[in-house]
């Protein structure tokens, strides 16, 4: 099923107009920025990749809902709705569309604290993730994991992670869980720039060598750490290079067709030989968190050249213009469905109550009476199965 479909219906109900469409069928679409390669021959990646209406709305509508959900994630936090840490994915959607496009139903995913697209792809709704921001039981972690602790295992998404880089190693243990239940499945393992100088990753990359485990190692190159570019902060900053005795693959990760099927390639060959790195290079336009203007490190005319030439969502609205598949009314229309039911997403969110005093035993220890290390706690842990 669509990504689109799957999260909020059929957003194209909404449209006023109906009408014959001119073109129909698929289309070739270039991938605009050649791939580069590291311990792979380059011509085994595609140049172009088809597509029709159908994938192209998609994408659409679930990058436009993912950015309409982090600017009223900027909102709340500035409205005080939000407290904590709070990271946005505006400007990086199609690295989180398009990786999933790729994957398969026994595939995982799991990445660091800018997770909140994560979690919408896998099949979240906005409003269970925005109860999670503002700490309401609704939430997709009861409100107790907030910005960065988001999860979604039924649906193969084992969570944003607050300790930067620590999803590695974790990450190549769900692969080693895929191998050694040989279910054919793969694990998406993201992190940033940041994170990639992280000692941890390199013990991870060194186990799922020895082992040959199916995890593909995704760097967001968002060129942009906490405060400072990766030029500043990466002695190597090809970082699809950095397993040495890894296989690599540079994508742009603002063209979500690069993203699909780099991730494609890289999933497969994950399922039969082990490990591979995909570096997306990408963009942020907002800080690194809410508490970064992010504009004291970059210019704003870089951040509005980037919107301006680079957009992902501009990108797949001009190829649904160009090839006559929707008008500019319907995609307004499509724009403005999409941006209403974000606002009654909020607004239900907000409405949502806070956690019981109940809920600070819940998740600890389950169904356990007696003593701890010799000791009596005179407590006794109640479990209630959380639906």
């Amino acid at each position: 099923m669509m990504i689109a479909t799957r999260i909020f219906g059929n957003v194209q109900k909404a449209t006023v107009a109906v009408r014959a469409y001119t073109t129909s069928g698929n289309i070739t679409v270039p991938i605009t920025t050649p791939y580069e390669t590291h311990l792979l021959d380059e011509s085994q990646l595609p140049t172009q990749t088809e597509t029709n209406k159908d994938e192209l709305l998609d994408y659409f509508k679930t990058m436009t809902y993912i950015r309409r959900i982090e600017t009223a994630s900027d909102n709340l936090y500035k409205a005080k709705f939000i407290r904590g840490f709070c990271h946005l994915y505006i400007g990086q959607e199609a690295v989180a569309v398009g990786a999933k496009a790729a994957l398969k139903p026994v595939d995982h995913m799991i990445t660091a604290y800018r997770d909140h697209a994560h979690q919408i792809v896998c099949g979240d709704s906005g409003e269970r993730i925005l109860a999670e921001l503002m700490g309401r039981v609704t939430g997709c972690s009861r409100g107790k994991g907030g910005s960065m602790h988001m999860y979604l295992p039924e649906k193969g998404f084992w969570g944003g992670h607050g300790i930067v880089g620590a999803q590695g190693p974790l990450g190549t243990g769900i692969a080693f869980g895929c191998k050694y239940r040989k279910t054919g499945g793969v694990c998406l393992t993201f992190y940033g720039d940041g994170a990639a100088n992280q000692g941890q990753i390199f013990e991870a990359y060194n186990m799922a060598k020895l082992w040959k485990l199916p995890v593909v190692y995704v760097c967001e190159n968002n060129r942009y750490g906490m405060g400072t570019s990766v030029s500043r902060a990466a002695a190597h900053g090809n970082f699809y290079k950095r397993g040495e005795y890894i296989p690599g693959i540079k994508i742009d990760g603002m063209d979500v067709f690069a993203v699909r099927e780099g991730t494609r390639f890289a999933a497969n060959y994950a399922r039969e030989h082990g490990p591979i790195i995909m570096e997306m290079n990408t963009y942020r336009y907002q800080g690194h968190s809410m508490s970064d203007p992010g504009t004291t490190y970059r210019t704003r005319d870089e951040v509005n050249s980037m919107r301006q030439n680079s957009d992902p969502i501009s990108y797949v609205k001009g190829l649904l213009l160009k090839n006559g598949f929707q008008t500019e009314e319907e995609i307004k229309a499509i724009e403005r469905t999409i941006r209403e039911k974000v606002d009654q997403e909020t607004e239900a969110a907000k409405n949502a109550p806070y956690p019981g005093v109940e809920e600070f035993a819940q998740d600890i220890l389950l169904n356990y009476e007696g003593t701890v290390r010799g000791a009596d706690l005179g407590i006794t842990y109640k479990v209630t199965k959380h639906n």
